[in-house]
């Protein structure tokens, strides 16, 4: 098997194969991350949502989208997606930790434990999911669940949500009303940070929906 990252977008299947989006949201990922270490405050926060809104819908979407596909075909696909499902939800858990309490003690080792469990997933899924995922399907058919990624990923939930199910039906439940909300936080953050006038009422608003977000969870 040849990974994806030795791989060009002829060979991936071409520009909307599932693969080519996925390796080139993969190098955006490596740029932020590489931002993220070498930043500190206010600045470091800034690049953890740019990590954040990428990495939640791009999450929601393979478990959506593709997870399925390797469990239907393959007879490992059981357990190779639920390695990956794990560090997915290991990231939910570390963001939740880092927004919950932004200025805890352990911050720097969640940060570090943080991009090294994301840079773990890419390599696990370039390396080795993937490309059985080549085997299995054809070009037309990874151009065609490109599509309904890139459907899935624009009306993903963009924000972590530990406690709901990593599977359909479940996580299918529950993403409506939770991308509502976490949409409706962004906007309202955005409006914060960017000091315009009633940014505190913005951010009292995003508290609320976050209150709404965690029953909506349970």
């Amino acid at each position: 098997m040849t990974s994806l990252s030795d791989q060009d977008q002829t060979e991936l299947g071409g520009r909307l194969s599932v693969l080519t989006l996925q390796k080139r949201e993969h190098v955006r990922l490596d740029e932020l991350l590489h931002r993220l270490v070498a930043t500190t405050g206010t600045e470091q926060d800034a690049v953890l949502r740019d990590v954040n809104r990428l990495v939640f819908p791009h999450a929601f979407a393979e478990e959506s989208v593709l997870w399925p596909i390797m469990r239907r075909h393959l007879p490992d696909g059981e357990e190779l997606t639920l390695r990956i499902e794990e560090e997915h939800q290991e990231v939910n858990e570390i963001v939740t930790a880092l927004e919950s309490d932004p200025g805890r003690a352990d911050r720097p080792q969640l940060i570090d434990r943080l991009v090294t469990v994301l840079r773990e997933d890419v390599r696990d899924e370039e390396d080795e999911l993937f490309p059985r995922i080549q085997q299995v399907v054809d070009a037309g058919a990874l151009r065609r669940y490109g599509l309904a990624w890139l459907a899935v990923r624009r009306v993903a939930p963009t924000r972590p949500h530990p406690v709901v199910a990593r599977r359909p039906p479940g996580n299918a439940l529950a993403a409506l009303p939770l991308t509502v909300l976490d949409r409706s936080r962004d906007r309202l953050d955005g409006w914060a940070q960017g000091g315009h006038r009633g940014a505190g009422a913005a951010v009292a608003a995003s508290q609320r929906l976050a209150g709404v977000a965690g029953r909506v969870e349970q």
